[in-house]
């Protein structure tokens, strides 16, 4: 019978490659258009990788515990000949042949990949040490170590170099030492504070006042929670005007083409922005049922592609872990990311009783690239931002 192959999808904008975690079915099984053969985890979630067609499930190529790039054949799926000629395919698949020596590509000859942001690749430029030379520079990269690595490393040669020998003594404490894999979100997160970091950054903040958002929030239904509000003033602010999150490239600004706006979710050793797009053109209302959604999703690692990717800021609520003020870091393809501290009573001064009264406030901190936005322009967007959470009614 003619065979197709299962191809490795690309699971989502930013994605390069994804670990086969496990086997849904096995070789010989039948199965369905569209229904699920295997597991894969990227570093933003766990996906499936469905059947494209029917058919009886030939062979696997791949390993679990292994990572393939985009476009890798996984296997091979037996299918019909009308199904074959669907996909343009009229030949059985190659196979290795003992007569002329040809093979397949082994599966565990893995194309090396880079993370991609739009499909452009996004190389990990990290700048710790002030010079390193070839020699360790090849070393480095052979261990799969970035200069930032080697920030605490003292070097002993002329002007407080680093020389090749302080490297290896470095890696052979190293060795001596309790060591864990990193997870690969953690050198997701890793990678991307690198290249954001290469940025100047600054984080302007104001107290907001939190009793009006509690109020609406208690006599809601669904009740919507304190990172929405502020996702949404934050859209509707942008949607005012979109030139501060412009991103500065070259010597040209590239204005947002719409108000997608993601919310940083704390997943199993690191984070996860779903995105909810056009934030701008629904309700709070309306944007409840979707955002609870998603949360709950990327909590479980199972965020659809489409709920990741590009979006022009993130909001942060650092207040569910008690912070009252922090300076978070906006993604690299960002301008901006708003944070939200914990609620506190402090006593308000109110003009028309003549006294002090008590009132619930979190502190607003907007974290933003200093190239694109100065401190003035700051100031005015998180002041908006501020003032629309005031009447969440409007929101």
């Amino acid at each position: 019978m003619p065979q197709i192959p299962i191809i490795m999808p690309q699971l989502g904008e930013s994605i390069a490659e994804a670990t086969v975690i496990k086997f849904l079915v096995n070789p010989g099984d039948a199965v369905e258009t569209d229904q699920d053969v295997l597991e894969d985890e990227t570093n933003k979630a766990t996906m499936n990788v469905s059947s494209p067609c029917r058919g009886k499930v030939e062979k696997w190529l791949v390993k679990t515990d292994v990572s393939y790039p985009v476009g890798a054949v996984l296997g091979y799926l037996e299918v019909s000949a009308a199904d074959a000629a669907t996909f343009g395919v009229d030949q059985p698949a190659a196979t290795p042949s003992a007569d002329n020596g040809s093979k397949s590509p082994a599966p565990d000859r893995v194309t090396k990949v880079e993370p991609t942001v739009r499909g452009l690749p996004v190389p990990a430029h990290a700048a710790g040490v002030s010079y390193i030379s070839p020699r360790m520079k090849a070393r480095m990269t052979e261990l799969g170590l970035h200069a930032a690595d080697l920030a605490g490393v003292a070097g002993s040669g002329a002007a407080g170099r680093l020389t090749v020998q302080d490297f290896e003594k470095f890696i052979s404490d190293l060795e001596k030492r309790r060591l864990s894999p990193a997870s690969s979100m953690r050198v997701a997160v890793a990678d991307a504070m690198r290249r954001s970091w290469t940025r100047p950054l600054a984080t302007v903040g104001l107290p907001v006042r939190m009793d009006a958002v509690l109020a609406h929030r208690k006599a809601s239904d669904p009740k919507p929670g304190p990172t929405l509000y502020a996702l949404r003033a934050l859209a509707l602010a942008l949607a005012e005007n979109s030139a501060p999150a412009g991103r500065l490239i070259g010597n040209k600004i590239v204005h947002p083409e719409a108000i997608h706006v993601g919310f940083a979710v704390e997943a199993e050793d690191g984070v996860l922005v779903p995105v909810i797009r056009h934030a701008d053109k629904k309700s709070l209302r309306e944007l409840v049922g979707a955002y609870n959604e998603l949360l709950e999703q990327a909590r479980q690692r199972r965020l659809p592609p489409d709920a990741t990717g590009t979006c022009i800021a993130t909001v942060t609520n650092y207040g569910t872990f008690g912070l009252t003020w922090a300076t978070p870091i906006p993604l690299p393809e960002q301008t901006l990311v708003l944070g939200l501290g914990a609620g506190r009573k402090v006593p308000f001064w109110d003009e028309a009783k003549g006294q002090f009264v008590p009132v619930v406030e979190a502190q607003l901190t907007l974290s933003f690239d200093h190239r694109v936005l100065d401190g003035g322009a700051a100031g005015r967007l998180l002041a908006r931002i501020a003032a629309l959470m005031e009447k969440p009614a409007g929101l």
